[in-house]
């Protein structure tokens, strides 16, 4: 039994259940979904779990760029995010430290195991929310607090903590396994491909803030300097403040401009209205 690799699983299993949306250790949205559970905060924590920080954030990039679009409707999700981060990417740290790896391991166990155990925890809230109800009847509050905060949190416990420790302890061996027995063509393959999610992800994003095609230039003219001038991403952050804020001003003052063209347009058809009125008196 490899104690190390249980306490390293063990930790990044709590870690997701306090990035869970429903976990009020860390204020659910406030501190645990939005922060401790997004996977590039996962992978910082999981490179410190690892000791291996740099391949850890590498590879919570990796993650986010996959799922930074990522939207739920009505409730619904195509996958769980916090199962991703954690389960995918403490995965991935416990054998290759690969990002490609933990991209494509994120993606299997967050919409795979994530959306059932996500399915299995909301069935299990629905019983106590009926049983919330008879307690209400009953004015038992010791019970509503059971039914509604101290119940939902041990279900919380169980099908997050639990299942990303499992996934972490017994799927190292079977991940090293697989890759030993993998021709080295296929694992070229999964590379190659999980290294094109995180593009896709940023392209699902541009596609739902870009309205207007032109604002393309801005994206594309990054992209060469950094590409083909080798810029860093810092002296590239400058030269996008400075252009966004001159295109702000011009926006601005054409913005003026218009405003002033409209409201002289508006006084000559008054002053034409009060001339029409006084002919035909």
């Amino acid at each position: 039994m490899n104690m190390a690799l249980f306490w390293q699983a063990a930790l990044v299993g709590i870690l997701g259940y306090l990035g869970a949306v429903d976990s009020i250790v860390m204020g659910g949205v406030a501190y645990g979904f939005y922060i401790l559970g997004r996977p590039l905060i996962a992978g910082f924590m999981c490179g410190l779990i690892f000791g291996d920080v740099k391949a850890g954030i590498l590879c919570g990039l990796a993650v986010q760029a996959v799922f930074i679009a990522t939207m739920h409707t009505g409730g619904t999700s195509s996958t769980e995010i916090t199962y991703a981060s954690y389960g995918g990417i403490g995965l991935a740290m416990a054998t290759t430290k690969d990002p490609a790896i933990a991209v494509t391991l994120a993606i299997f166990i967050g919409q795979t195991f994530g959306l059932i155990f996500y399915n299995l925890r909301m069935a299990g809230f629905s019983y106590f929310n009926h049983r919330a109800d008879r307690d209400i009847d009953r004015f038992n509050k010791h019970a509503l607090i059971m039914d509604q905060v101290v119940w939902p949190q041990i279900i919380t416990f169980l099908v997050r903590a639990v299942p990303i420790w499992a996934a972490i302890y017994f799927g190292r061996g079977a991940v090293e396994a697989l890759l030993k027995v993998i021709p080295t063509q296929i694992t070229s393959i999964i590379t190659v491909l999980g290294g094109l999610l995180p593009a896709l992800g940023i392209a699902m994003l541009m596609n739902m803030l870009i309205k207007n095609k032109l604002q393309l230039i801005y994206f594309l003219f990054g992209f060469a300097m950094i590409a083909f001038a080798k810029m860093s991403t810092i002296g590239l952050v400058f030269i996008a403040v400075l252009i966004a804020y001159l295109v702000y001003q011009i926006s601005g003052k054409t913005g003026n401009n218009n405003s002033s063209n409209s409201s002289d347009t508006q006084k000559a058809i008054q002053t034409e209205d009060e001339y029409e009125d006084a002919d035909l008196f």
